[in-house]
């Protein structure tokens, strides 16, 4: 296992991440402890989670996944300190978490605490905001006109994300986070926070984590530009494209218990006719490299300097198994220059 440094932090992650937002609806708590057991057991340091989760959210099962990490830990207390624990906060949206109010500097101590509860820790390595208060391009609002950003309150976010710097610095002085990141954030969010932090000498965010694969280059140029030049790391989440890069979609195939059988919060905005003629010309070209169409895709997000960790999930350990040869297996540039001939003409399949 290869790592990096996690942005400014100093803290040495895996190159993988266990993203783990499937415990707690598709998978039991074994499984989950079981995941959790064989990425150690690989030197997968780094587990990404979310209060929010499991996915698709639901009241029901509302912090289930941290509950299943944490009594994953209550089992096995020697591991915690080897790993590295990132969680989020959710924002706005869900009735059920704060009145579905936005991530306001009075909410952040109280999340933490009950993120500590369910995670069975003492701290949190990586605290992160999981989404913007403003309305940004993300979850399928890249396409032009979906986002008014004329319509953003400069001032008012300049005030919150002050205040959420504050709270997120008196949890830091107490021990209870060690570091703060972003999530489905923009260029603009990172530069933002960066300057409020240095004008105020409060937490530097050192990661963001954001939607990055071979169906969602939205990031390239830009939000990576902002990352590598003040030291951030870039944590591509979905690099499977919710589970399209594996193939397993192709010719109207909808697999019993997969992820799209569920009705996701955002809709399924990926079951497009361009992202599956897309998937199936990587499928081909990872057969001729000896890959799976999965391994192709991971490898693909891992090759990039500027990508600190993937962050990959499974609900079965021999998609979890897979996954992890694709990060064994590095590109050749005869590869890199098939897939980059799909990328051109597939840039943004779904919109």
């Amino acid at each position: 296992m290869q790592y990096s440094t996690l942005g400014s932090s100093g803290l040495k992650v895996s190159r993988v991440c266990l993203g783990t937002m499937t415990f707690g609806k598709q998978n039991t708590q074994a499984e989950a402890s079981e995941q959790l057991d064989y990425a150690l057991d690989h030197d997968i340091n780094f587990i990404d989670t979310a209060e929010m989760y499991a996915v698709p959210p639901t009241k029901e099962t509302y912090g289930k996944t941290e509950e299943y990490i944490g009594n994953w830990l209550a089992e096995n207390p020697g591991k915690r300190e080897k790993v590295i624990i990132a969680t989020k906060i959710a924002g706005r949206g869900l009735s059920y978490i704060r009145g579905g109010d936005k991530i306001l500097g009075k909410y952040i101590e109280s999340s933490i605490d009950e993120s500590l509860r369910r995670l069975q820790t003492d701290y949190i390595d990586l605290y992160q905001l999981h989404w913007s208060n403003r309305p940004s391009p993300h979850f399928n609002r890249h396409w032009f006109g979906k986002v008014d950003f004329s319509t953003i309150d400069v001032a008012q976010e300049n005030e919150e994300i002050l205040e959420v710097l504050q709270a997120l610095d008196k949890c830091v002085k107490a021990g209870k986070i060690r570091f703060c990141g972003l999530s489905n954030e923009s260029s603009w969010g990172i530069e933002k926070y960066i300057q409020l932090s240095k004008d105020h000498n409060l937490p530097r965010m050192v990661s963001v984590q954001n939607e990055f694969s071979l169906i969602q280059t939205k990031d390239w140029p830009y939000v990576t530009e902002s990352c590598v030049l003040n030291d951030m790391a870039y944590l591509p989440w979905s690099p499977l494209g919710g589970g399209v890069l594996s193939g397993k979609y192709l010719n109207g195939a909808m697999p019993e218990g997969s992820r799209w059988s569920f009705a996701g919060r955002h809709g399924n905005f990926r079951n497009q006719e361009a992202v599956h003629k897309a998937v199936a010309a990587y499928a081909e070209i990872a057969k001729k490299y000896g890959m799976t169409t999965s391994q192709l895709s991971l490898a693909w997000c891992n090759q990039f300097e500027w990508v600190t960790s993937t962050i990959i999930g499974a609900t079965k350990m021999s998609q979890l198994k897979e996954d992890l040869a694709g990060f064994e297996q590095p590109l050749s540039e005869e590869a890199m220059a098939d897939i980059d001939k799909v990328l051109r003409q597939y840039p943004i399949p779904y919109a």
